[in-house]
């Protein structure tokens, strides 16, 4: 049985766990309590950044892929993306993560 939580409290539960390990984290857009999709930004606090987006595996796995075709891109290109994405999907949720490295804190 597949048991999904709802995104709302699933981004809250992973807010709470980055933020008491020191990262910065960010809600930008809150979306739809219990399913809308998330876009992630992971910058990098120097002008660059990656974007991702949630998308599921043939066997229903949730999963992170790159949302541009091009793995590290402006902040500004990202910026611009995310504000037509919810121009487009009001229900969408954005969330920024600042790491240096421009690891994914939600691989897990």
């Amino acid at each position: 049985m597949d048991i999904q939580i709802p995104t709302y409290l699933w981004l809250e539960g992973k807010t709470r766990e980055l933020t008491a390990r020191g990262v910065g984290v960010y809600i930008m857009q809150r979306g739809e309590k219990m399913g809308g999709l998330v876009l992630l930004k992971v910058s990098n606090c120097e002008g660059k950044c990656k974007l991702l987006t949630q998308q599921r595996d043939l066997d229903g796995v949730l999963g992170w892929v790159n949302a541009l075709s091009e793995e590290i891109v402006s902040e500004e290109e990202v910026d611009g993306y995310i504000k037509r994405s919810i121009n487009r999907d009001p229900d969408l949720w954005v969330v920024e993560v600042e790491d240096k490295g421009m690891e994914n804190p939600f691989m897990d």
